[in-house]
Formats: C-alpha cells, structure tokens, sequence
C-alpha cells in the first residue's frame, strides 16, 4: 500500500481481538493454504500482552482446527514489544511507531524475514518470509479489528494444527 499509520504504543494498539486471514503458499511445490479465525490480545499481569489465535487452517482439501499463542511484551523502547513464544524463547522485535516493520528470527538452518506494516486503526498485515533447507513458504496475514462485544469472548479453542509450527 506504501502508506503507513504510526502507532506510538503497540501493546495498546493491538489489544483486543481481531479477525484474521492468512494465506499460505509453498514456494517450492505452489501447495496453497489459508487460515481464518481470530486473534485476541489480552493483558498480562507483566504489562505485556497475550495473543491467542485459534481457527481453521486449511490445507491440501483437508481443514482442521489450528491454534497459537504468543507473548507481546514491553519492550526495551517505549511503545514497542519484544515477542516471545509460550515457553519464553525469543520470537522477534516489534516497533511500529512508523507504522512499518522489518524483523527476522533463525530456526534452525531457515530463516523467517516479517514484515508488518499498519494500515489504519482497525486494520494491519503481517508478511512472512520463510526460506531455507526445510521450508520455502510465503505467509500473508490480514488482521480487521472486531467489535468491541467480541473482545471480551475467549476465542473457541481447538486442537494445534500446521499453523501452529514452532519456527
């Protein structure tokens, strides 16, 4: 789109929940996918954030439900976050106070390039960018913010599926 909102405070930016579409293509084979459901980002007692996002994922003609949750926490420059997995391990940086982002996180011998760029209050996208000897993927993920009334709904839960791959 090339222009950008900025967002002086992530964490308050993204809280709440937000319908979500992600399609999903393997570069090497041109298999396509696509996630639909919803992400809810809910406070934590540590000033930080919860995102949980549960749906349907579906792949190769069979859908099945997908889930994954992340931890958004403050980071080390006001208004952006350091975004961990479950278990604590380093995911990526997140500054979107011009609206735009560039990040990347190794797994293994791949590497994930992210890009997250901000549209307007109630709309966002994130890209990724997976290459390497295990996977040749690109992720593009649409996120329309829902009305408030669903913010205070957990999202249904489901069992993990392909969507829920740690990097």
């Amino acid at each position: 789109m090339g222009v950008f909102r900025p967002v002086p405070d992530v964490l308050t930016h993204l809280s709440g929940s937000w319908r979500v579409t992600r399609s999903v293509r393997d570069l090497a084979s041109g298999a396509e996918g696509e996630f639909t459901g919803r992400a809810v980002f809910s406070p934590l007692n540590d000033g930080g954030l919860l995102h949980r996002e549960s749906g349907s994922f579906l792949w190769q003609g069979v859908r099945r439900p997908a889930e994954r949750t992340l931890r958004f926490l403050p980071g080390l420059t006001p208004g952006t976050a350091d975004v961990r997995f479950t278990d604590g391990r380093p995911f990526h940086d997140l500054d979107l106070t011009d609206g735009h982002w560039q990040t990347h996180h190794p797994c293994a011998a791949d590497l994930y390039r992210g890009e997250f760029e901000v549209y307007d209050e109630d709309h966002w996208r994130t890209t990724w960018r997976v290459g390497g000897p295990a996977k040749d993927q690109l992720l593009i993920t649409d996120y329309t913010r829902m009305p408030e009334a669903f913010a205070t709904q957990p999202p249904a839960s489901g069992s993990s599926g392909p969507d829920d791959r740690r990097p």
